[in-house]
C-alpha cells in the first residue's frame, strides 16, 4: 500500500476541527493475466494497472463525512499482437461454405453460390444479373462494395460444422485493419481499442469517481448523496443478474466468469438515500432515487475476433452487417427441387443488419430507480422499481429491403427497396424496459445459513420469433435467484478451518414465450420458456488464509451445459498475490433451432412447395444463427476451455 500526504489550505468555511483526515489514501495494484485456451494458444496477455484515490474531508458545510473516490484503470492486452494469427491483423483467411446439393465440388468458396458462372448448376439462371449472383461482388477490387474471400471465418466453425445448416462468413480482423461488418458506434473497435479498451471517447480509464456525504436532521435521520461515475450494486447475488441491472457489463474482458466488480461498467449517476434508522415498525428503513443520467450505453457482447465473444452474438452481428452492406453467399440456402440445398449469393442490400440505433442523449433516454430497504427482526428485504434501456439488443426486422428475384431490385444501382414480411433483414435496437422486483436476506443461526432470495418481473423485452412477420416480440420476463451461503468443517480436508460453501439457483421464465410445431421443426422464440441455473461455489482457506483454494460449478439445465472452474489463490506476501486456475466447460454443445430458410419472404421465388405468400417459416433449422440462445453462454463457449494464471502487486 502507497500512502501520500497531500496538504490542505484551509480558506474557510468548515472550522478546522471539522477536517480529521488530510491525507488521501492511494492505493496503486498492477495485474497480470495470461490465459491458454486449448487448440488456440494465449487467449489473454492482460496487463492492468489500477490506482484507487480516497480522501475523507470531514463536514463541509451542511454536509458531514464527505469523502471524494477516484479509481483509474488502464489496461494492455498483449493477445492481438503476440496471437494475432487469431485474434489480430492476421487473423482468418479465405474460407469455403458447405453446399449440399449433391453434385461434385459443392463445397463452395465465399462467392461462388447460385447464380454464380463457376457454380455449374445455376450457371446462367434466367432473370438473374449477369457477373455474379444478385449483384454480390468478391472479385473486382476496383469495384465498390468489393467483399473478398479473406480475413474470414464462418460463422460457428470453432464451434460446430455447419451440418447442412446456413453459415456464412464473416470478417475477423480488427476494425481498423478490415472495416468490413463493423457497426458504427457498437462493434467497431480498432485493435487499439480492443487491446487497451479503457482508452477511449467515454474516458473509461477514469473507473470511477464519485462525491459522498450526508446531511444530518435533528431526529437521527440523514440523507445521504453519491453523485459521480460509479457503480450502483441493487442484488445480493453473484454471477447471473436479477436486480443488479442498473449499470452494463463488459463480457467481452473474461465472459461471465468475472467478478462483477471488475466488469461492470462505470456510469454517471446520482444516488439519494433517505436514512430514516429505526422506526417503530422497522429496525432500520431507507428509501433511496437511482438517477442514471449518464449516455446510454449497451453492454460489450465482445467483437468478433476477440478472445471472448458472448454467445458468440458479436460474430453473428458482423457477418450480418456485413451481408447488408456488401452481400456473401449463405451456405445450404436454396431449394431446387434438388437434394439438398445450394450455397446461394446475396447482394447488398437483401438480407443482413442496416445498422444500430444507439440511443442519443435526453432526458427521456436517462433511467431511474427506486428503492425501499430495509431490516426487521433480523431479515433484510427491498423493493426496487427501475425504468431502464435494454442493454441487450434487439434485432427488429420490417425494414426496407431490395428483391434479388427482381432484375432491377436486385441491381444495386437501381434499388427498390421494400419492407418484406418474414425477412432475415434487421436494425439493431435497444428497446425501454420496465422493472419490478425485490430481495431479501434471511439469517438461519439453527443451520448456520443465510438464504439470500432476489425476484424481478420485467416488462418491454424483445425476444427473436419467427412467429412474427417481423421476427421479433416482446415478452414479459420473471427472474429469480435463491442463494445458500453457510461456512462448514469438513474434517477430513481441514480441522480448524471452516469451508465456505454457497449455492445459487437462477431461473427465468418469459410469460409470452410463443413456440408452434410446423411441418420441420418448431417455429417461433428460441429462448426457453422456462430455464434454471445452478451454481456452487466450494471454498477453503489454508496457511492462516494465505492460501485459498476453490472451485465454482455452474450447470446450465436446458442448455445442459456445465462450467467447472478450479483455482488457487496464494497471498505469498502482503503485497503480492498469485492465482492459477482453470475453466473448463462439458455438455452438449451447440443446438439446433429454426433458422428462417423457409420463411419465403419473396413469394413466390423463394416458396416451398405449397407455401403460400404470409404462411411463415416451415421450421427447417441448424445450428446458426439462433441455436444460440438455446446453446446459452456456457453451451456457446464448450470449446474454450482453458488454463489461467494471475499475478497481483499492490505497491
Amino acid at each position: 500500500m502507497l500512502t501520500l500526504a497531500v496538504g490542505v489550505v484551509h480558506t474557510g468555511g468548515a472550522a478546522a476541527g471539522d477536517m480529521p483526515n488530510e491525507e488521501a489514501r492511494v492505493d496503486v495494484v498492477y495485474e497480470n493475466a495470461t490465459f491458454a485456451r486449448r487448440d488456440v494458444g494465449l487467449s489473454k496477455f492482460r496487463n492492468t494497472l489500477k490506482v484507487d484515490i480516497d480522501r475523507q474531508l470531514g463536514r463541509r458545510g451542511a454536509f458531514d463525512d464527505v469523502g471524494v473516490n477516484l479509481k483509474l484503470r488502464g489496461t494492455f492486452d498483449g493477445v492481438y499482437r503476440l496471437n494475432e494469427d487469431t485474434y489480430g491483423n492476421k487473423a482468418g483467411g479465405a474460407v469455403r461454405l458447405e453446399n449440399t446439393v449433391g453434385i461434385p465440388g459443392s463445397s463452395v468458396a465465399h462467392g461462388d453460390g447460385l447464380g454464380s458462372p463457376t457454380n455449374p448448376l445455376t450457371a446462367g439462371l434466367a432473370g438473374l444479373p449477369g457477373g455474379g449472383a444478385f449483384g454480390f461482388n468478391s472479385t473486382d477490387p476496383s469495384a465498390p462494395r468489393y467483399n473478398p474471400n479473406e480475413g474470414m471465418a464462418v460463422l460457428g466453425e470453432h464451434l460446430h460444422r455447419t451440418d447442412g445448416g446456413v453459415a456464412f462468413a464473416v470478417p475477423v480482423r480488427p476494425c481498423d485493419k478490415d472495416s468490413r461488418g463493423c457497426i458504427k458506434d457498437y462493434l467497431d473497435a480498432t485493435r487499439q481499442e480492443l487491446e487497451s479498451p479503457e482508452f477511449n471517447d467515454r474516458w473509461d480509464f477514469i473507473r470511477e469517481a464519485y462525491v459522498t456525504g450526508s446531511v444530518p436532521f435533528d431526529d437521527g435521520s440523514a440523507l445521504f448523496m453519491k453523485v459521480g461515475k460509479q457503480q450502483v450494486v441493487w442484488g445480493r447475488t453473484d454471477l447471473f443478474r436479477v436486480l443488479d441491472v442498473i449499470n452494463p457489463v463488459d463480457y467481452s474482458r473474461n465472459n461471465i466468469y468475472d467478478e462483477l466488480q471488475d466488469i461492470r461498467i462505470p456510469m454517471w449517476i446520482m444516488q439519494a438515500e433517505y436514512r430514516a434508522g429505526a422506526t417503530e415498525t422497522f429496525d432500520d428503513l431507507n428509501f433511496a432515487v437511482v438517477w442514471n443520467f449518464d449516455k446510454f450505453r449497451p453492454h460489450n457482447i465482445g467483437q468478433c475476433g476477440s478472445p471472448n465473444v458472448i454467445l458468440d452474438a458479436g460474430c453473428f452481428m458482423r457477418g450480418m452487417k456485413n451481408l447488408w452492406d456488401n452481400g456473401g453467399t449463405v451456405a445450404n440456402f436454396a431449394n431446387l427441387g434438388l437434394p439438398g440445398l445450394a450455397a446461394t449469393d446475396f447482394g447488398p442490400n437483401q438480407i443482413g443488419i442496416r445498422k444500430a440505433h444507439l440511443p442519443s442523449w435526453s432526458l427521456s433516454n436517462t433511467q431511474l430507480g427506486v428503492k425501499l430497504e430495509g431490516q426487521k427482526s433480523g431479515v433484510g428485504f427491498s423493493l426496487n422499481a427501475l425504468t431502464y434501456r435494454s442493454q441487450l439488443p434487439s434485432l427488429r426486422g420490417g425494414i426496407p429491403a431490395n428483391n434479388p428475384f427482381d432484375p432491377v431490385g436486385a441491381v444495386d444501382t437501381q434499388p427498390q427497396p421494400h419492407p418484406y414480411p418474414y425477412l432475415i433483414a434487421f436494425d439493431v435496437h435497444f428497446p425501454r424496459v420496465n422493472l419490478i422486483g425485490g430481495s431479501m436476506d434471511l439469517q438461519v443461526d439453527a443451520i448456520k445459513s443465510v438464504f439470500r432470495l432476489e425476484a424481478a418481473l420485467t416488462e418491454g423485452e424483445e425476444f427473436p420469433n419467427g412467429l412474427r412477420k417481423r421476427l421479433f416480440s416482446e415478452s414479459r420476463v420473471f427472474r429469480y435467484v435463491v442463494g445458500w451461503d453457510r461456512p462448514t468443517f469438513i474434517p477430513f480436508l481441514n480441522k480448524t478451518r471452516a469451508f465456505l460453501i454457497s449455492a445459487q439457483l437462477f431461473g427465468q421464465h418469459l410469460l409470452d414465450h410463443e413456440l408452434e410445431d410446423r411441418p420441420l421443426g418448431k417455429v417461433g422464440m428460441p429462448d426457453w420458456k422456462d430455464n434454471n441455473i445452478f451454481t456452487l461455489l466450494l471454498k477453503g482457506f489454508y496457511m492462516n488464509d494465505r492460501l485459498s483454494p476453490q472451485v465454482i460449478m455452474a450447470h446450465d439445465f436446458r442448455g445442459e451445459a456445465t462450467t467447472i472452474a478450479p483455482s488457487i489463490d496464494w497471498l505469498v506476501s502482503d503485497n503480492l498475490k498469485l492465482t492459477v486456475g482453470a475453466n473448463v466447460k462439458v455438455g452438449r454443445g451447440a443446438r439446433k433451432f429454426d433458422d428462417c430458410r423457409t420463411c419465403n419472404p419473396f413469394h413466390p421465388f423463394s416458396a416451398s412447395p405449397g407455401q403460400g405468400p404470409n404462411d411463415g417459416s416451415l421450421g427447417l433449422g441448424g445450428f446458426e444463427p439462433l441455436g444460440r440462445f438455446r446453446a446459452g453462454p456456457i453451451g456457446m463457449a464448450q470449446e474454450e476451455d482453458e488454463l489461467q494464471f494471475v499475478l497481483q502487486y499492490k505497491f
